[in-house]
């Protein structure tokens, strides 16, 4: 319970005074008060949770939470919050991304932090296409796009699949959500966070001012996947996948990444260790 107050906290406890300035209709404003919603229901205390991020549309969530904050720069945001949770396991570290920062410039810190298996939430926010800069394509962009000045052919580039990367780098939970249906999202994010070790949490959040055409992911996206322990199955499931099943698809019980950390030492200890 936080500690400033007896009562139970609501979503709007976790919201700052901070209003959202996203694009009318975009996705980000369902995922934000998804994830409200979620630590409301988890009652988590907010001097007890931080939150995360690197660039984008979708990393000014930290500022629009009223839990700690920490905006890091273009794609670091997974080894900032590993550090944060490797010096304080006591805390709820989650993290915010969209599939630029984090599966671009962020996508080497994606696959180890899954190989890690650090106790952290990882919500994702995908439109396949870079926002905040005008609309270029992304890693997740389908190849065949031409709604970009810059690629006004496509791509020709095979898309960046998330899931079959963090099922292959060693995540030990995996889901996929839509931003249009809150009630799934919010159930996802605790599961989440309830989950000892890496959870990745894949959100299709629409980009209506750049890819207008994803209005129609409402009548794409089917509740599919029901959580197993095989990883095989998993595979299988992702093999037959369409990319708009929802649900949570992995589930298992590696345990999470915590090294011994020892004795904090002094200053003057850490540069003896480096005297020549």
């Amino acid at each position: 319970m936080d500690m400033l107050t007896a009562e139970k906290l609501t979503a709007q406890d976790y919201r700052s005074d901070l209003k959202p300035v996203w694009c009318p209709g975009c996705g980000d404003y369902a995922v934000i008060a998804a994830i409200a919603k979620a630590l409301a229901e988890l009652q988590l205390p907010r001097e007890d949770v931080a939150f995360v991020s690197g660039i984008g549309c979708s990393s000014r969530i930290p500022a629009y939470s009223a839990v700690y904050g920490f905006h890091g720069v273009h794609g670091r945001a997974l080894p900032i919050a590993t550090g944060l949770k490797m010096a304080r396991p006591d805390m709820t570290v989650l993290v915010a991304g969209g599939d630029g920062d984090g599966f671009s410039i962020g996508g080497n810190h994606f696959m180890h932090a899954c190989r890690r298996n650090a106790d952290l939430t990882y919500i994702v926010m995908d439109n396949s296409v870079y926002g905040m800069t005008k609309g270029q394509a992304s890693p997740t962009t389908e190849p065949d796009w031409e709604g970009s000045k810059l690629t006004p052919d496509g791509t020709h580039i095979t898309p960046f699949q998330p899931l079959e990367i963090a099922l292959s780098a060693g995540a030990s939970f995996i889901s996929r959500a839509f931003s249009g249906k809150p009630a799934e999202l919010t159930r996802q994010i605790c599961e989440g966070v309830n989950h000892k070790g890496f959870s990745l949490i894949h959100v299709l959040s629409p980009c209506v001012t750049f890819r207008p055409e994803q209005r129609a992911y409402k009548d794409k996206v089917h509740e599919e996947w029901r959580p197993t322990a095989d990883r095989t199955e998993a595979f299988q499931k992702l093999m037959a996948d369409d990319g708009f099943a929802t649900g949570i698809l992995y589930q298992g019980t590696k345990p999470p990444f915590r090294p011994e950390m020892g004795v904090p030492a002094t200053i003057a200890e850490i540069e003896a260790q480096f005297a020549v």
